[in-house]
């Protein structure tokens, strides 16, 4: 479902506008459709011709997304293993500070190396409805006022999806421009679409290495445009916008944390407006990639913050539960296949 589905839907039944808007708003805060403030009754907010429709509507919403399992981590985050609609999985978080990252593909077909969500391909996109279900769902849990787009998929590719759940959750979902963070690999489509948006998020660009041969290999499926032209589309946005890029950069161990990277991270970043996230690898013993040690990640923003970078660690939440992007649902599809199949 679109989110103009659910509009359509309720024009049909006699909605106008206000109480479209009324509806979306109680939906959003993880009310039932009905809700109204200071708990006054439906009766008062809408035609009578609406409140026969939303108990019906009400149903359909909530099967949007269902949670099939919650996973607490040590750091206050909850990894929340969502259920839509056709029995497809995706996963959503519950970040510290009231931050939530939500999917926006089942799967992904730009094909990271580095990431499980990659290693399934592209199995369908998720709904802009779909995608706001699941910031529904999460506000049920605790308050929602940062909503990143940096789950399962690329956004780029479900550009019309994400665009309008983007709207909606800055207009009618009480969050604030800035606090939508669009997550990207650099789809030319993002720089073109972005500035000419009512609400128009922060971005964040993965950019995991300077070296162009190299970022075609950990990125296969990404479009192949030069880091430093990458940096120069970002860097248009975040004066545009007025609020900086986030560079994200996967930290992985004798890939891309040498002191040559290094020098040439300050060579691309440096006097821009932006803030490198290094993203430390989620690493399981299995792995063909393991996370740098402790030291080493302490050196690098040291070196980097020092030489006018600004520099920060963003650790993937809910690593105590080997948790990282993918790895739920990976998991949850093993145990259903396993499953005897009725006769």
């Amino acid at each position: 479902m679109r989110i103009h589905d659910l509009t359509s839907r309720l024009a049909a039944c006699g909605a106008q506008p206000c109480h479209s808007r009324r509806i979306l708003r109680a939906w959003l805060a993880g009310l039932t459709l009905d809700s109204g403030p200071r708990n006054r009754p439906a009766a008062d907010y809408f035609p009578l011709s609406v409140r026969a429709a939303l108990p019906q509507l009400d149903v359909e919403i909530a099967g949007l997304a269902r949670l099939r399992s919650e996973h607490p981590g040590a750091d206050g985050s909850a990894r929340l293993l969502v259920e839509l609609n056709d029995g497809q999985m995706v996963e959503s978080v519950l970040l510290p500070r009231d931050g939530l990252c939500v999917s926006t593909q089942v799967g992904c077909a730009v094909g990271c190396v580095f990431c499980m969500t990659g290693k399934s391909g592209l199995l369908r996109q998720v709904g802009s409805a779909e995608i706001v279900a699941q910031v529904a769902l999460a506000r049920r849990f605790r308050a929602v006022k940062k909503v990143v787009f940096m789950g399962m998929g690329e956004p780029a590719h479900n550009l019309d999806n994400v665009l309008e759940a983007i709207h909606l959750l800055g207009t009618e979902g009480g969050i604030g421009h800035k606090n939508l963070v669009f997550s990207t690999v650099g789809d030319p489509r993002v720089f073109e679409r972005l500035p000419h948006e009512r609400v128009k998020p922060a971005l964040a660009l993965s950019l995991h290495t300077t070296n162009a041969e190299l970022r075609r290999e950990l990125l296969p499926r990404a479009p192949h445009i030069d880091p430093a032209e990458l940096v120069e589309l970002g860097e248009a946005y975040a004066r545009t916008v007025g609020y900086p890029i986030q560079y994200q950069w996967t930290l992985l161990k004798g890939i891309n944390d040498s002191v040559e990277e290094m020098d040439a991270i300050l060579r691309l970043l440096r006097g821009k407006y932006a803030v490198l996230n290094l993203i430390p690898y989620n690493s399981l013993e299995a792995d063909d990639f393991q996370r740098p040690d402790g030291e080493r990640i302490v050196q690098m923003v040291r070196y980097l913050h020092s030489r006018g970078v600004l520099t920060k660690v963003r650790n993937s939440a809910g690593q105590d539960i080997d948790g990282g992007c993918g790895q739920l649902r990976a998991r949850a599809e093993v145990v259903r296949s396993r499953r005897p199949r009725a006769e």
